[in-house]
Order: structure tokens, then sequence, then C-alpha cells
């Protein structure tokens, strides 16, 4: 790897390093890592930083990070030419000129909720993300006199387009390892379903397995599916979901819905460990609604007033006008104490100490004199019983809150449904497994050892963008087709309904939820496009369909798809609703929540999130455990000091990062 003069053959190095990113390509870093050369070269060029390039760990993370880079930005036109060309046009569409973007509505699907967005596009190529200022979900105000509305989006969202260009991105069809096709795929799987439709009931074998699903056409296919297969199950799973939100509802009112605030004519809200401002696909609404509130140079204009009791220190309790650090075991009686005091008729009195007393006190007495233009909103991490104590108050005591029925479609959903399909596997009941869009074997709970029960599955399907862990124990993985190069549909967190439409052809020829399930319905043929066109042909857009489709791609929302409100009672009830039990800890409490920037770990590979400062913290890349400063005090803690945490048999090394608040 060096010349004569003990120089780094750059040439040389660029022949080593031409073979791909398989192992080998890992291997051939490494080796150059460990040669004096080029630690002398680092030192030569970076001699601020080479130090840390005797941390092992931090050596391999800058190898991939600067093989990743360099290859987005050129170094393979060094070398040898890649395989995967993005070809300028020999002769451009008419409406296709050089330096003249062109813009197209679409939508992101997160967390099973889609994002409205308006993405550029430069000569057939993605090149931008912005809101969609026609979509109501991401429509705000922008105080501009010429454009006084605009679309806007968050961080996540922004990034996202760095995914469509990953070079990480699986590109190939693979069975048992070796790379396959399409075709193989297709027919591997109609004979496993044609096994299956012999069984008493037709599918006993068959399960699906998907992240939260909002999309109405793939809700449709789903159906068919377990028409077709009526002992089949479907299952699904999101680590960082909002179905603990509808699983209160369904404790309060008998019936699964989600809330929709308006935080733009609350005049006082209380958050119960929830970072609304922050968190979520309904973020961005709820930040703007919220900051109309706090615009005092406007005339008219009453501030609301924020009541913050949280365990963590977030965004939402920094904007709070009273906030109270209370530990994650006391949020349930908190929870109880307000509801009782409120007068809901649930719920009971308790002392639990001050300052939370004073500050209880002073929200009930704001919440009071504000009824009908108050809200409570409890986090997603907080258990059932807290939301449904959440639901039951706005409704009883406050009367504000509007509910909708779930943008989700799953009946069967979240760590319950999970539980029982890991159960299925170990019983040996499942024959057949198709997973969609998901990443258990990575990020379902340690406890129920999913990787164990998955290998007793005969036949493992899985379709994602990457070739993760759960892809490495499946028979076939199948590479997913990014959102910008999808056709389909989503849902909002207001339920109202986007088409997805690609602005580029699959880079790596990836397939679609939709041609996974039409192919399991005998349809391989049939393209998203088609079946997407098809159920809104069945759903009615109106008397003329084709103008209303093409005002529909346009605008980027379908009118009168939006879910209504749902009249709603409480009923919650039962034994204990009215005792309120303090729990008294000893020793330190510990709070899981994603991460801000790469969420549960979905967007890991995101580099420019990986960058992104968090909140409050600014820390960047790896996780660090946040204690407060009396704490550190307490156990003699200093910040970057690498400690283990334990708890019921398993542990974590983290370092130490000390967070005021």
């Amino acid at each position: 790897m060096t010349t004569q003069s003990g120089q780094l053959d750059l040439a040389a190095i660029r022949e080593r390093l031409s073979g791909g990113s398989g192992p080998a390509f890992w291997r051939s870093l490494d080796e150059l890592a460990c040669t004096p050369e080029f630690e002398e070269f680092l030192h030569r060029e970076f001699p601020d930083n080479a130090s840390e390039w005797h941390d092992p760990v931090g050596r391999r993370t800058f190898l991939k990070l600067m093989a990743a880079s360099l290859s987005m930005m050129g170094l393979a036109g060094c070398g040898k030419a890649p395989t995967e060309k993005i070809v300028p046009y020999v002769h451009p569409p008419e409406q296709l000129l050089p330096g003249k973007p062109m813009y197209y509505a679409t939508a992101m699907p997160r967390g099973g909720a889609g994002v409205p967005v308006v993405v550029t596009s430069h000569m057939g190529r993605p090149t931008k993300i912005e809101g969609n200022e026609k979509h109501p979900a991401s429509r705000v105000e922008s105080g501009l006199r010429d454009r006084p509305e605009l679309g806007a989006t968050d961080a996540i969202t922004q990034a996202s387009i760095l995914g469509l260009y990953d070079p990480d991105r699986s590109r190939t069809v693979m069975n048992a390892g070796q790379i396959s096709t399409w075709a193989e795929f297709v027919l591997a799987l109609t004979a496993q379903l044609e096994g299956q439709r012999a069984r008493n009931p037709r599918g006993a074998g068959l399960r699906l397995l998907t992240g939260p699903v909002s999309s109405p056409t793939l809700s449709w296919l789903i159906r068919r599916l377990l028409n077709d297969y009526p002992g089949a199950k479907w299952h699904a799973y999101d680590p960082a979901g909002d179905e603990n939100a509808i699983a209160g509802a369904a404790l309060a009112f008998g019936a699964r819905l989600q809330p929709i605030y308006r935080f733009d004519q609350a005049d006082v809200i209380v958050s119960l460990d929830a970072d609304f401002l922050s968190d979520g696909p309904a973020g961005v609404r709820y930040a703007h609604d919220f900051a109309r509130r706090r615009k005092l140079y406007d005339a008219g204009v009453q501030p609301n007033r924020l009541y913050v009791a949280e365990s963590t220190p977030t965004i939402t309790g920094a904007a709070a006008d009273h906030r109270l650090p209370i530990r994650p075991e006391l949020i349930e009686p908190l929870a109880r104490a307000l509801a009782h005091e409120l007068g809901t008729g649930i719920g009971g009195p308790a002392d639990l100490g001050e300052p939370v007393n004073r500050w209880l006190a002073a929200a009930v007495r704001d919440l009071k004199a504000h009824k009908g233009r108050a809200v409570i909103v409890t986090g997603a991490g907080q258990p059932p019983i807290v939301h449904a104590f959440g639901h039951a108050m706005n409704v009883l005591a406050l009367g504000f809150t509007s509910y909708v029925p779930p943008a989700l479609t799953s009946s069967d959903e979240g760590v319950a449904s999970l539980q029982a399909l890991v159960k299925d596997m170990r019983a040996g009941s499942v024959e057949t497994l198709v997973m969609i869009g998901c990443n258990p074997v990575y990020n379902a709970p340690a406890d129920l050892a999913f990787p164990d029960a998955l290998a007793k599955v005969p036949f493992r399907v899985h379709l994602g963008l990457y070739d993760d862990e759960t892809a490495f124990q499946c028979h076939w993985h199948v590479p997913a087709a990014h959102y910008l190069e999808s056709w389909g549909d989503v849902r909002a967190f207001d339920g109202s309904v986007t088409i997805i439409q690609p602005l580029i052809a699959p880079l790596y020829g990836g397939k679609t939820d939709l041609e996974l399930l039409a192919a399991m319905l005998g349809m391989a043929d049939r393209s998203g496009y088609d079946l997407l066109r098809e159920h809104w042909q069945k759903e009615g857009l109106g008397p003329d369909f084709e103008r209303s489709w093409q005002q529909a791609l346009h605008d980027g929302v379908i009118p009168d798809a939006r879910k209504r409100p749902a009249g709603v009672g409480v009923v919650l009830s039962g034994p204990g609703l009215g005792q309120v039990v303090i729990p008294r800890p000893d020793g330190l409490s510990i709070v899981f929540k994603p991460d801000p920037c790469v969420g549960d770990g979905e967007f890991a590979n995101n580099a420019w999130l990986q960058e992104l400062p968090k909140p409050l913290t600014t820390l960047t890349w790896d996780n660090a455990a946040l204690i407060s400063p009396a704490t550190a005090e307490r156990l003699g803690l200093a910040n970057e000091e690498v400690v283990r945490l334990s708890y019921k048999g398993r542990s974590v090394n983290a370092p130490i990062w000390i967070a005021p608040g």
C-alpha cells in the first residue's frame, strides 16, 4: 500500500477498495487502518483529531462513514465504473429543462402515519423535501405578505432523502444468502401458499407481520388476503408507536379512537410526560398551533399556559410555564389525583408531597377556570390506564378534545400481538411468516427471544430497505422500494389521505408492500400503480375519476377522505379506579425513550440524522445515560464516565451525560 518512498500508494488503495461494500471491502479497510503509514498520514493531515484513531470502535465507525461518504461523492469514479448508473436523458421529456426544478406532492410513511411533503426534483432526481402547504397536517402560517401559508416539516423527514441514495440499501433478492430474482421468489412463495390452501382452516400456518398500517390500499389487500386464508393472522408491531393511547381510549370509551388536539384554541394545556411539540408525525402541526398562541405581538392574542410533568427533559418541558420534574412511577398517581380534583368521579385524593401538590393545585385551578378551552395530553410511553384517565378527563371535565377512528387499521397490534406471534412460532403453528417493513430481530423486546422463535418457522420472508438483522435470519429477503420510488397511499395523523407517488424509478429494482401482497394474492404481474387506482376507483373519488385522481396527485390530499369525529361516552369503570397507590421506589428509575434523531433505530444509517445535535443535550452519534446533576453528585460521576446499568439480569454499558432538569 506504499510507494518506495514510504508514502501511501493512492492508486493501489483505490484498486483494493473498488470491490464494493461486502466483507472483503471492510477487511481491506481494516487492514489499511492498521498500517503505520496510514496512521502517519492521519497525524499529518488531521493533527488535532488523530489521537481518536486509537479507539478501535471509533476507528471502524469512522471507516464506515468515510467509505459511504466517499462513495456517494465520487470515489468510485476514480476506479472501476459503478454497476448502477444514473445517466442523463438522451432525449429529455418536453417539460424537463436543465436547471428548472419540478415539484411533486407525496407523503413519507412514518410510524404508520403519513407526513405530507412536496419534493423538488432536478432532471428526474429528487433533491429536496419540504412540507405540503396544501395539506392540513403540514400547512402553517408564514407571516409573509406575498405567501401567507407554507408547508412545514421536521428534520427526520428532511433527511429521509438521504435514504434514497444510501449505498447500504439492499439491492438484490436474496435466498439463503445467495442472489436470486423476483420471479424465483414468486414461484417459491406461490408453492408455499398452495400448501396453506390445503390446511384446515385454510392458511392456518400463515402469519403476516407488519409495522403499523394506515394505508387504505394496503389494508384493502390485507383484508383480501385474510378472506382468502381465513386461518391466517395479521400482527402489527411498532416499539415506539401510539398503541398505548389507542388502548387507553378503548378502556375509557369502549372503542378504538385517537385524539385530535387543537392547541391553537387551547388556553390551558397540561402535559403528563408528553413531548407533543416534537414527537411523531403530528409534532410539526402541534408545534405550530401551540406557537400561534405565543405570538404576543399579535393584537388580541391571549397567550396560553402550559403545565408539564415529566421525568426526562424535553422540548415541550423547556417551553412550559410550570414544569414539574417527577419520577416516572409517579405519573399514574398524579393522573388519578388530577382526575379526582377535576370532579370526574374517578381517581382519588393523594398526598404526593411538595412540590407536586403545589403544581397539581395550580393546574386544577387553571383547568377548571378554562373548561371547554383546556386539554390534557398524555405521553406515548405511558401505560394505557394513564391514557384512559387522560381521555376521561378531556371528555368529562374539559369537553374540548375531539376523537376520530385511528389512522392505523390493524385490529391486532402492539407488544401483546407480538407475544401471541412468538407463542405460535414456539408451538410450531407458524409455517409461513411474511414480514413487511419491520425489523423485529433488532427491536422486539429482549425477553421475547424473537430470534430463537423465528428459527422454528420453516419459510420466512422479509421485505425491507436494508439487509438487516431480520433479513439475515430469513430464507428470502426482497429489497423494498424507498417511498420516493413507490406508488401507494397513507393517512396522516388527522385521518386525511395522501397519494404516495414516485419521483424516480426504483434504483435497485425494489418492490413495494402493495406488490408483495399482490404476489401473495396471485397477482404478481400487477403494479402498485394499478392496485392503487383500482382501490380508489372502488372507493370513488367523484363523478369524474381521472380529473379527481389528477387533482389528488397535484394537491397531495384526497378531499372528503378524512375520518369523521366520533361521539364518545366514558365507560371507564372497575375496581381500583378510585384507589391511588403511591410507590416508594428505592434507588434509581430508568426510562427508555426513542432517540429524537434516529427514533427506535430505524434511521440509524442516516448520517445527517446521526450528525444532528440532539435537543437540549446537543449530543451527536452515540447514546448516553442522562442523569441529573444531583444524582451525579451523589454517585460521584462525571460526564463521559462509562457506567454499567443493570436491570432484571440484563446490563448495558453507557457513558454518563449530566442533563440539568
